[in-house]
C-alpha cells in the first residue's frame, strides 16, 4: 500500500471514529430538547373579554344582573362554568342556544371565558316574596328532614359561594333562572346531575320556589 493510500485510510478511519463517537452525544442534547416541558395553560381574562362578545347579549357584557330567565356569571367558579359549557357542546345538558354556542368553542376557549366572568365582581340580590323567606331560609340551611332533603348550605356554604370546584355560586342568583333549574332536575329535562336529580325530586313547586327566592337575597 502505497503511503498516499495509507494516509487516505487513515483520515476516514478518523472521520468514522469522529462521527461514532459524537452520535451519542447528539442523541443525549436531542433527548433533553425533548424532554422540556411546554409551558403551563393559562386562562386569560382579557381573551375571555373578546371571546365572549356574543354573549352579552343574554348575560350582560361583565356577566351581572341580565334577564332573570338567564343566569348570573360574574363571579362564578371558573371551574363550573368550563364544566357546563363542556357538557353544553357534548349534549349532556340540553339547551339549543347554548349548544349552538359551546360547540364552536375549544376548551381553552371556555377557560378563557370562564375566568373572565370568574373575575367579575358579585352583584347582590334581594329575595321579594316576604311570606316565603322564612320556608326558603329552612330548606336551604337545615334541609326538610322528612323528605331526606339534605341542607344546601351544606354544598354551596352558608352564604352561597359555593366551594370551588366543586358546586356553583348561588347566593344572588336570579330567583326565576334557580326556579327552572331546580324544576328542570326534578322533571330530568336537566340531567347532567344526579346528586340534584334526586334533591329537586323531592321538593314540591312551593318549596321549589321559596329556596329560589331566598336564594336571591343570600349574600
Amino acid at each position: 500500500m502505497t503511503s498516499r493510500m495509507k494516509s487516505l485510510a487513515l483520515s476516514t478511519l478518523s472521520a468514522a471514529t469522529l462521527v461514532l463517537m459524537s452520535a451519542p452525544f447528539c442523541l443525549m442534547a436531542g433527548a433533553a430538547f425533548a424532554a422540556t416541558p411546554a409551558p403551563a395553560f393559562k386562562a386569560d381574562p382579557v381573551k375571555g373579554l373578546q371571546l365572549a362578545a356574543s354573549c352579552g347579549a343574554c348575560h350582560t357584557q361583565d356577566g351581572s344582573r341580565g334577564l332573570p330567565a338567564n343566569p348570573i356569571l360574574a363571579a362564578q367558579h371558573p371551574e363550573y362554568l368550563v364544566k357546563q359549557l363542556i357538557e353544553f357542546k357534548s349534549g349532556k345538558r340540553k339547551n339549543p342556544i347554548m349548544s349552538a354556542i359551546a360547540s364552536a368553542l375549544s376548551e381553552e376557549d371556555m377557560k378563557h371565558i370562564s375566568v373572565f366572568y370568574a373575575s367579575k365582581p358579585v352583584v347582590p340580590g334581594v329575595a321579594r316574596d316576604p311570606k316565603t323567606v322564612a320556608l326558603g331560609e329552612q330548606i336551604y340551611r337545615g334541609g326538610i328532614a322528612a323528605k331526606a332533603v339534605p341542607a344546601c348550605a351544606g354544598c354551596h356554604s352558608p352564604n352561597g359561594a359555593g366551594i370551588p370546584s366543586q358546586y356553583p355560586r348561588m347566593g344572588g342568583q336570579h330567583a326565576e333562572y334557580t326556579e327552572s333549574q331546580l324544576l328542570g332536575f326534578r322533571s330530568g329535562a336537566r340531567a347532567n346531575n344526579a346528586q340534584m336529580m334526586t334533591i329537586a325530586a323531592k321538593l314540591s313547586d312551593a318549596e321549589i320556589k321559596a329556596v329560589s327566592d331566598y336564594l336571591a337575597g343570600l349574600r
